[in-house]
C-alpha cells in the first residue's frame, strides 16, 4: 500500500529570537498593538497574530537542555537578528507607516516588488529584529 501525500497545510507558529525580553515585549505592545497571552521572566513571551502564534525567546535560555520531569522540549535557538512579515493590505501599510513613523521607528525601506506589483513595508524591533508589513500578493496570494 503507498503511503499518501502528506505535506504541511500551514505555519503554526514562528519563532524570534531577543535577549532583551522586556524592550521587545513593551515594543510589540505599544507599536504593534500586541498583548502577550503567555510570558516567562527571562526566557519567552508569545502572542496571538490571527491563526498563528508568535514566539520569542531569549537565545540564551533556549539552548539549555530540559531537566527531568520537565516537557522534553529540545534545545534551540539562533544567534543574530530573524524575520517575520504580517499579512497587510495596501490601506493597512499605510496606516502602518504612520503609527510607525508616530512612534519614531525608522523606516528600512518601503517599496513594491516588480514582478507581484505588492507592497513591503520592513523596519526593526529594539533587539534588531526585521518585521515587515507585506500584501500577500508579494507571494501570488490573492487577500
Amino acid at each position: 500500500m503507498a503511503e499518501p501525500s502528506l505535506k504541511p497545510t500551514g505555519v503554526l507558529e514562528t519563532v524570534l529570537y531577543a535577549r532583551d525580553l522586556a524592550a521587545t515585549e513593551q515594543f510589540w505592545r505599544r507599536v504593534l498593538g500586541l498583548e502577550p497571552f503567555h510570558t516567562m521572566a527571562g526566557r519567552q513571551i508569545f502572542y496571538r497574530v490571527g491563526e498563528q502564534v508568535v514566539l520569542i525567546f531569549n537565545p540564551d535560555a533556549t539552548v539549555v537542555p530540559p531537566k527531568a520531569g520537565t516537557l522534553p522540549v529540545p534545545p534551540h535557538g539562533a544567534q543574530g537578528e530573524g524575520h517575520v512579515c504580517f499579512r497587510a493590505s495596501a490601506d493597512e501599510i499605510d496606516a502602518w507607516r504612520a503609527r510607525l513613523e508616530a512612534e519614531g521607528v525608522a523606516i528600512e525601506a518601503d517599496f513594491v516588488w516588480p514582478a507581484s506589483g505588492g507592497r513591503s513595508l520592513y523596519f526593526r524591533d529594539p533587539c534588531g529584529n526585521c518585521l515587515e508589513f507585506a500584501e500577500p500578493k508579494i507571494w501570488g496570494f490573492e487577500r
